[in-house]
């Protein structure tokens, strides 16, 4: 994310999910959904900027009623209205890692995933594997380029 994570990426993705508050506390944004028909509840917090040890970067926390989940050095995040999830991604050179969040106040985790797969034929693939590829395929166009075989 070139120019940080700002106000209006936090209530593009508050819309998008159907957010019941979009605040921010501090040094992050914080949304909260809920799903009362099956009865959950969704906490999205994103740090733009944050130490992460020796370094900074943004952070994508999800916070459930039991799971916590996050999601270090998250470089983009894609927005779909017609899926009604954003999914947030991490990237090295070789590797991916994705929180995919939904508007039903669920989410996903795929974490270590080789770049090649979002490109992949997924019919050839496993459908334990396939759900990988096709949910973070949709990060393609965010990506930096893939620059060689050395793990970044």
């Amino acid at each position: 994310m070139s120019d940080g994570f700002t106000k209006n990426d936090a209530e593009k993705i508050g819309g998008v999910l159907g957010a019941e508050s979009v605040r921010f506390e501090k040094d992050h944004f914080r949304l909260k959904f809920d799903n009362a028909e099956e009865k959950r509840s969704l906490v999205l917090q994103v740090y733009p900027e944050v130490s992460l040890g020796k370094t900074r970067g943004m952070l994508v926390v999800v916070y459930t009623g039991n799971s916590h989940l996050q999601l270090h050095n998250c470089t983009g995040y894609v927005v779909s209205d017609e899926l009604g999830e954003v999914t947030f991604v991490a990237e090295t050179q070789r590797r991916l890692s994705g929180l995919v969040v939904e508007r039903g106040a669920s989410c996903s985790l795929y974490s270590g995933i080789n770049r090649e797969l979002i490109s992949s034929d997924f019919t050839q693939l496993g459908v334990e594997v396939m759900l990988s590829g096709v949910a973070l395929s949709l990060t393609e166009d965010i990506l930096a380029p893939d620059e060689g075989d050395s793990e970044g």
